[in-house]
């Protein structure tokens, strides 16, 4: 086994930072865990919300956006991890960008099949 050399007190990342990236990444989780709800929701709790192939649609958006999050989520907390550890720049927000597009596509459609609905 080969000994790792001593870590230097300022080479280590904050402690500070180091958690308000494990919170990040638990705010992934909730977010997964709200968008799985909402899914399973809009499948099976609002009959009386349009077709039941939108219904179908935008359950299973949001519940692929919920398989995604946390992924995404612990990818990013790795790179940020590692980021911190090497000093290197903070990785970029791609993820951040899928998640807030997958979430606003669904909020656009369910607002135009709210007010499509309204409008007949």
């Amino acid at each position: 086994m080969a000994d790792t050399p001593p870590v230097e007190p300022d080479s280590r990342p904050d402690e500070r930072f180091t958690l308000a990236s494990e919170r990040t990444f638990l705010a992934w989780i909730r977010t997964s865990l709200g968008l799985l709800a909402g899914g399973i929701a809009m499948v099976h709790l609002v009959p009386e919300f349009s077709t039941g192939s939108t219904r179908t649609l935008l359950g299973t958006v949001m519940i692929l956006l919920a398989v995604a999050a946390p992924i995404a989520g612990l990818r990013r907390w790795l790179q940020v991890r590692q980021a911190l550890e090497s000093g290197a720049d903070m990785p970029d927000a791609r993820d951040l960008w899928v998640l807030a597009i997958g979430s606003t596509a669904v909020a656009v459609f369910a607002g135009v099949v709210t007010v499509a609905g309204a409008l007949h």
